[in-house]
């Protein structure tokens, strides 16, 4: 889908392609679309890259949402030890990424991801 910005809404480049996806499933697999709620008067587009690290915060988001979740004693996703460890692996990935694009992105920290890591290895699930 091509944009009709004029640059991107993450890092500001120009003369690029720009693009929004708006349906998809979230990292534990449930539907999303983010475009449908007529309040979105304002959408925002992404260069390749920035929509990448868009995908990678979403990401981000929903383990952190779901981790909160099983911090509070809350029905979580990550109760299930297999979605626990992915999530971890994914994080991990996350913050390899974030190293290799040299630290620029202007929508997720390693230092967040990293945080996050920390209190995962701090978690016991019970089983």
């Amino acid at each position: 889908m091509t944009a009709p910005a004029e640059s991107c809404n993450a890092c500001n480049a120009t003369g690029i392609a720009l693009m929004k996806l708006s349906l998809g499933k979230d990292f534990f697999g449930r539907a999303y679309d983010r475009l449908s709620p007529s309040s979105d008067q304002s959408p925002k587009w992404y260069c390749e890259t920035c929509s990448m690290q868009k995908n990678l915060q979403r990401d981000f988001r929903d383990i952190r949402g779901e981790y909160d979740k099983l911090a509070a004693g809350q029905q979580s996703e990550l109760s299930n030890s297999d979605a626990f460890q992915r999530a971890t692996l994914r994080l991990r990935e996350i913050v390899a990424i974030l190293g290799g694009s040299g630290g620029q992105s202007t929508l997720l920290t390693a230092t967040d991801v990293k945080h996050l890591i920390d209190r995962f290895q701090t978690t016991t699930l019970q089983s």
